[in-house]
């Protein structure tokens, strides 16, 4: 009988989610014209609705720790990635942002529009060599007109509570362009499980650590440091 009622109020999510979603591509195309930053701020308020949304009909609600942490100048966000939910909540959490996301995604009809309109960047996983050119390429762009770059250096969703192992692209970008590592630890998985539709009802909690200066330690190390926080956060 819970199955089937969180089939029910799954079912009425993804409904609300498509509305959204074609709400906000209608919503960018009015707005198209606008500054990246302002466009931005525009449709990921789609973002904070389906927020609510999640939460009227899942029973999913957030909590917030670290908001003092962010730093007023754009950086490099490490989150661990466990669902969907992060690549939502964190655009409009470090707006402006820019997402690190596989290619294939640009590929969804309306949906991948929407992500390209957004200045993702979408990198082809099965050429690694190559993703880490483009990530450093095209974050260090973004970086330094003041747009926040978002990485998942596990490099996919993890469907455990434990972190996975983290690729140093992330910190090799806020190194060479000068910028902060901000790590973040989420417990998404728990709510909004990979690879399963159903949500589950309970409070989704989401910590900022403290930046993290690059200026000195290699990528390698700035990462293993990213990472025992992000490990030990929750």
């Amino acid at each position: 009988m819970i199955r089937i009622w969180q089939s029910i109020r799954a079912l009425g999510f993804y409904t609300g989610l498509i509305l959204l979603v074609l709400l906000m591509l209608l919503v960018l195309c009015i707005v198209g014209f606008l500054p990246f930053r302002y466009r931005q701020r525009c449709v990921t308020s789609g973002n904070k609705l389906l927020m609510l949304w999640l939460q009227f009909t899942c029973g999913v609600r957030i909590k917030v720790r670290g908001l003092e942490n962010i730093p007023s100048s754009a950086c490099v966000v490490l989150s661990n990635h466990q669902s969907t939910w992060e690549t939502f909540f964190l655009q409009q959490l470090f707006v402006p942002a820019s997402m690190i996301l596989k290619r294939e995604l640009l590929w969804i009809p309306l949906f991948g529009w929407g992500l390209y309109s957004m200045r993702a960047i979408a990198i082809k996983r099965s050429n690694p060599a190559g993703a880490i050119r483009q990530v450093l390429k095209q974050g260090k762009q973004r970086l330094s007109q003041g747009i926040n770059v978002v990485i998942f250096p596990e490099g996919t969703r993890i469907r455990t509570a434990e972190v996975g192992s983290f690729m140093t692209s992330g910190a090799a970008l806020a190194k060479a362009a000068g910028v902060q590592i901000l790590p973040v630890r989420h417990d998404a998985g728990h709510c909004w499980p990979a690879k399963s539709w159903l949500k589950t009802p309970g409070t989704i909690n989401l910590v900022i650590g403290p930046p993290i200066d690059t200026a000195e330690g290699k990528p390698r190390e700035l990462t293993e440091r990213a990472h025992q926080w992000i490990a030990n956060a929750l």
